[in-house]
């Protein structure tokens, strides 16, 4: 599937981006290289491969990376204060942020 100059002027149009005419065709040529990589992708064929949990997990161990959450030292208050030590404003042992949202 390749894309064509309207294809182009209607994506960014939809993006609200403005494209000079050459611009529009740089675009275009690399939406039409990243489409057939895509093409290619979906060529491949992948029955009887397992699916990978991580995409390193082809090339190295990543068991590391993945462990359990688990809570790895002793919680306690005066290791909670020296945590907070350094916080810009603390209220009963929580971080106090500033409002972002209303």
């Amino acid at each position: 599937m390749d894309l064509n100059e309207q294809d182009v002027a209607r994506i960014a149009r939809l993006a609200r981006i403005e494209l000079t005419p050459e611009q529009r065709g740089r675009a275009q040529q690399e939406l039409n290289g990243i489409l057939h990589l895509i093409e290619r992708l979906q060529a491949v064929d992948t029955q009887g491969v397992e699916p990978l949990a991580h995409p390193l997990s082809a090339h190295e161990d990543v068991v590391l990376r993945l462990r359990e959450d688990a809570v790895s030292e002793p919680v306690s208050e005066a290791r909670r204060d020296e945590l907070l030590a350094n916080a810009p404003d603390a209220q009963s042992g929580l971080f106090l942020v500033p409002k972002v949202i209303e």
